[in-house]
């Protein structure tokens, strides 16, 4: 079967950011108001859990992307038969893997007080709330979970886009109502779960009716069955480490210092995670592109480009992270008002796990496009184990610091060198590792410096909360951009990768404008 790649590719790309936005949007919508109708502990609970629901999904392993992966082929070929012993292999593992999530879950009931310091709201009851929230997470793979993988792999993710979008929209609005008007959080969790059986149902129909010729029937030989669970044991270790590392601080802060603490944390993570969503998005732009290179052109060439895209990704990481300094607490302060912000030294460390976060994923693009996942696969993990430890033994006596700075200790000290060791063993000249570091870090000083010199700019004045957020704002943009022009505007890597950016986005515009191009 072939494909209309281009079409689809548009289509996909066009729902799917405008399903990001939403999913952006309208949860910092809700916790305002969660925050001022319901109050801060409502928003530690969601967020504790969200972080236990998502160890859970361990359970998973990768199936979802081997099986669409091991689609491809079978789709290219036409080879019915195939694909509907893949859909009945696929129903049949997440028929055991909602079983396993529901039993595991219900097993971790006794410890639940655990998990809290503190007292819960008066009018909650901690059993009942875990379970709705159980409910929304099994329900994902009992009601036809494994349909959406025929839409994936026919690269029609478009479809499955819309449907999120419609009910997220009504979902999200309907919590605002209820949140508003009932102020029950029961209801609030009871809408949730019944948009997510309507999503699995509808996008269930829509695949039935896109492709009423695939049905779950059939047995797939033994060595592709085996070959689906080998791909599955390659990616678990990176599911694994991705868990750990997100999760973890969640589950220690609320065990350790509480709901309320627990929820102050993540408004500002969620600052963040926005942040990080925006630089994920231009790193995936830029993959399929690198991976094509690197087939078709030697190490050096490929070296030279890792060079380029550092020096432009690191400029907009340095400049993104001076403007998150110098805003963070004016916006802190308008959105969730004086009472839940943080100290300065806390956002001064969410600031630089900002930032070594976006280095590391700049990296990683690389192994990503390279392939070399295998030799990579104990790296991830060690980072989140060796995070989770520290997380536990520092918060006691350090509190968030502890927890932010063990986060930051694992990306920088064990994530990026052992990341540079692999690429450069692998993928780049081993004689061009020397020369990358010092790029690597002369980037990191300039960034350092720019955003010293930003805030100390913004300290020399005191005005309303409004008026520092937007003078901030461009003082912190304009600052980092003069360091950058000064320290790199002679340089001809830098010089080149503005010119390789500009022609690349005349010729984009070009394209938009003849549609005979595409």
């Amino acid at each position: 079967m072939k494909l209309e790649r281009t079409k689809n590719a548009a289509r996909n790309i066009v729902f799917d950011g405008t399903l990001e936005m939403v999913n952006m949007l309208f949860p910092f919508v809700i916790r305002s108001v969660m925050l001022h109708c319901l109050g801060t502990e409502y928003l530690g609970l969601n967020g504790l859990f969200k972080s236990l629901l998502t160890f859970l999904n361990l359970a998973e392993l990768g199936v979802g992307s081997a099986m669409v992966f091991s689609m491809y082929k079978p789709i290219a070929e036409d080879d019915t038969p195939v694909i509907c012993a893949l859909l009945r292999l696929y129903r049949t593992l997440y028929r055991i893997i909602g079983l396993a999530v529901a039993a595991v879950g219900l097993l971790l009931i006794p410890v639940l007080p655990n998990l809290i310091k503190g007292d819960l709201p008066a009018d909650m009851n901690l059993y009942i709330l875990y379970l709705m929230n159980l409910g929304n997470t099994v329900v994902t793979y009992w009601l036809f979970a494994y349909r959406s993988s025929l839409l994936q792999a026919h690269q029609r993710r478009d479809v499955i886009s819309k449907v999120s979008l419609a009910v997220r929209m009504t979902e999200y609005i309907l919590k605002i109502l209820i949140l508003v008007f009932t102020r029950n959080y029961y209801l609030y969790l009871s809408v949730q779960l019944l948009c997510q059986i309507a999503v699995n149902l509808l996008t269930a129909v829509c695949a039935s009716k896109m492709y009423p010729r695939y049905a779950p029937e059939g047995k797939l030989p033994k060595e592709t069955t085996l070959d689906i669970f080998r791909r599955v044991r390659d990616l678990f270790t990176s599911k694994l480490s991705a868990t750990v590392f997100d999760s973890a601080d969640t589950l220690v802060i609320s065990s350790f210092m509480g709901l309320t603490i627990l929820a102050v944390y993540q408004n500002y993570y969620f600052m963040i995670t926005a942040l990080r969503m925006m630089l994920v998005v231009i790193l995936n732009a830029c993959m399929a592109g690198v991976g094509n290179k690197m087939v078709m052109e030697s190490k050096e060439a490929n070296f030279r480009d890792l060079e380029r895209i550092s020096l432009l990704f690191s400029w907009l990481l340095g400049v993104s992270s001076s403007m998150l300094l110098c805003m963070y607490q004016p916006f802190m302060s308008i959105w969730m008002g004086k009472e839940n912000m943080l100290a300065i030294g806390l956002v001064l460390c969410f600031v630089v796990y900002y930032y070594s976060m976006g280095a590391n994923k700049l990296i990683n693009m690389f192994k990503d496009a390279a392939g070399i996942w295998r030799r990579d696969r104990w790296r991830p993990l060690t980072a989140a184990l060796v995070n989770l430890g520290l997380n536990l033994a520092t918060v006691r006596w350090l509190g968030l610091y502890g927890v932010l700075l063990s986060s930051v200790f694992s990306v920088i000290v064990i994530q990026i060198p052992w990341l540079f060791r692999n690429l450069f063993r692998e993928v780049f000249p081993r004689e061009k590792m020397g020369r990358y570091i010092r790029l690597f870090c002369g980037l990191t000083a300039v960034a350092l410096v720019s955003c010293a010199a930003s805030w100390f700019v913004c300290c020399l004045y005191t005005l309303d909360d409004w008026l520092t957020l937007v003078l901030n704002a461009a003082v912190s943009f304009l600052v980092p951009n003069l360091f950058y022009f000064a320290v790199y505007g002679r340089n001809p890597v830098f010089r080149a990768s503005l010119s390789q950016l500009k022609r690349g986005l005349l010729s984009g515009g070009r394209k938009a404008q003849d549609p005979d191009t595409q």
